[in-house]
């Protein structure tokens, strides 16, 4: 997930009178209580973390102050030398500023902002250039005040600014605190020159009472201008805190979603997308932005989006392996104010969904199949006991004519194969029994590698590799189920080769569960041969009767286990996992019944 701070100070605060001087200020500035993004939702920060916000909140407001001063500034100029050059020309009265001292006092203020620009970047007492530079402030406006007519002069109205300014950056005390430095400064200004201890340069001398009046209306403005202000700037800082807050929040709401989530423009340009997304796709997370939507899902893209709230649809994405993956797409229209703006695009990777959709369907269809096709089984077991025997009685009383018995012999020959594939089916369709004990799957795998290399079959043209752990792999099976199983692989592997191969087992042991794979170097399988490997009738083999697999899986299941069967480059992979149990106890080890389980 994003944070929206760092989890550590910068390196900017290098002691702890540091540390310490900012987090007084973050509880002067009404920071102390507020949830802050870098906190658990709902809780508070610590001091380093509120000192962390007050230094970079801190560092910005002087920084603003900054680019404010030289705006005012060049406002300054070019308001007074409008003023005179507007006067000149027609003839009016206005205060006759003394422009060298005037021009001075502005270049002064200029180098001040460049010094203040300075120490930001070496200095990090960020509290004492604060008030360094209201105040200076101050005294460069009561100059400017002064040079320009005091009480005439168009620019008073700069003191109530600069107290503003500084109830936004320095806390309600220090903002006060300016607020009475200004009215003593416009104080001096305007008693100063009325008492004629400094040239007068206003066009009208006030009368006491009007001064004084003047100097009380000033003390009132000002306080009232300092109150205000920091009330104002309080609630801005606390509703800049909550915003950032809510902004953490939904940030990690959308980081810790599990489905992919992509928003887009109008264009189709991506504008967001969160982690998952990229853990779907396979994809880093950053190179999604600004990439067209159209490159990850063309089917969607390309149609129009009218109405796509509401409808929920599957598409096919493929990595860069070329590893498929079926994703469930929703697109809706992302609005604001009722306006479309962008599009939302949420998906889920559902491609275990569909391997459980297309299993549930198979075992519905292979249930019925299997109930009806016992049935019939026993039907036809009957009838054809009967023809075999009458055939052989038959051949008893025919004469030795050779073509006469070259029919008899296949007559009895494919009467055998029915009987064999319906023992076969009777055997698939009828309720398994098993009897667990925990074995070394490791000794069972080596006595039926050694039973297949006396297959018939089995001459040099084949070869068989095996990489097995030298310590015992223990697991809770039907020894003979789950030999069963590996004479069947292995018997297929040998059918796939007729032109001979290599024929590699492994058992790979892991934390819950062994992992063994068996892989061959034959023709290996088409995706509709994948799909339907382990329904029963899908032998290619000549001479099979399809129900080998079907039998394999059905046993593999019963274990809850689970097998695999993949095509690689050359060849085929059957890939099976087991669960590692502990050992069982005597009164334990005796016949399970297991239900038949029908095929993915």
């Amino acid at each position: 997930m994003h944070s929206a701070c760092p989890n550590l100070i910068p390196s900017e605060i290098h002691s702890a009178h540091e540390l310490h001087i900012s987090v007084a200020l973050a509880w002067h500035l009404g920071l102390h209580s507020q949830r802050r993004p870098c906190a658990h939702f709902g809780q508070r920060a610590n001091p380093r973390e509120v000192a962390y916000l007050v230094f970079e909140d801190q560092r910005q407001r002087l920084s603003w102050l900054m680019r404010v001063r030289i705006v005012t500034i060049s406002f300054l100029l070019g308001i007074e030398l409008s003023v005179q050059q507007y006067a000149r020309f027609q003839n009016l009265t206005v205060v006759q500023v003394p422009m060298k001292f005037f021009l001075a006092v502005l270049v002064i203020w200029c180098v001040l902002d460049l010094i203040y620009y300075v120490l930001l970047k070496i200095s990090t007492d960020y509290v004492t250039q604060s008030y360094m530079q209201v105040v200076l402030d101050l005294i460069l406006v009561s100059l400017v005040v002064y040079f320009t007519g005091g009480l005439d002069s168009y620019f008073y109205l700069l003191y109530p600014l600069t107290v503003w300014v500084a109830s936004v950056i320095l806390p309600r005390g220090g903002a006060y605190l300016m607020a009475c430095v200004s009215f003593i400064y416009a104080g001096i200004v305007l008693e100063l020159p009325y008492f004629d201890l400094v040239p007068f340069y206003g066009l009208v001398r006030p009368d006491l009472k009007e001064l004084q009046l003047k100097i009380a209306a000033n003390l009132v403005a000002f306080l009232a201008v300092a109150h205000l202000g920091s009330k104002l700037a309080e609630t801005l800082r606390q509703t800049g805190v909550e915003l950032k807050d809510l902004q953490a929040l939904n940030q990690d709401i959308i980081e810790s979603l599990r489905s992919g989530l992509i928003t887009t423009d109008l264009n189709g340009h991506i504008l967001l997308s969160n982690s998952a997304a990229g853990e779907i796709l396979g994809l880093p997370a950053g190179s999604l932005r600004h990439r067209p939507i159209q490159s990850l899902f063309p089917q969607a893209a390309l149609q129009p989006f009218g109405g796509l709230s509401s409808v929920r649809r599957e598409v096919v994405w493929s990595d860069d392996n070329e590893q498929k993956k079926y994703l469930g797409l929703t697109v809706s229209p992302l609005t604001r104010n009722a306006q479309t703006v962008g599009y939302v695009y949420n998906f889920q990777d559902v491609t275990q969904m569909k391997q459980l959709e297309r299993e549930i369907q198979l075992q519905d269809r292979m249930a019925a199949i299997g109930r009806m096709a016992a049935a019939i089984a026993h039907e036809i077991r009957n009838p054809l006991a009967s023809i075999a025997g009458s055939v052989k009685l038959f051949s008893g009383m025919v004469g030795g004519e050779a073509q006469e018995q070259r029919l008899i012999k296949i007559v009895m020959k494919e009467s055998e194969r029915l009987n064999t594939i319906i023992n076969d089916f009777l055997q698939y369709s009828r309720e398994m029994k098993f009897e667990f004990a925990v074995v070394n799957l490791s000794e069972i795998l080596e006595e039926t590698l050694t039973l297949l290399r006396n297959h018939p079959k089995f001459d040099r043209r084949y070869r068989v590799i095996k990489e097995v752990p030298s310590t015992p792999v223990l697991a809770s099976v039907d020894a003979n189920r789950i030999r069963q199983v590996f004479w069947n692989l292995g018997d297929n592997a040998l059918k796939a080769m007729p032109q001979g191969g290599t024929l590699s087992v492994q058992v790979k042991p892991q934390k819950d569960h062994v992992e063994l794979l068996f892989r061959d170097t034959g023709a290996g399988l088409t995706p509709r041969q994948a799909e339907k490997l382990f329904e029963p009738f899908q032998s290619d083999f000549e001479g099979g009767t399809g129900l080998g697999l079907a039998i394999v899986y059905q046993i593999v299941q019963a274990h809850k286990g689970s097998i695999q069967a993949e095509s690689t480059r050359q060849g085929c992979v059957f890939r099976i996992e087991l669960p590692l149990a502990a050992p069982l106890q005597p009164k334990d080890q005796q016949p399970i019944k297991v239900p038949r389980v029908a095929q993915p």
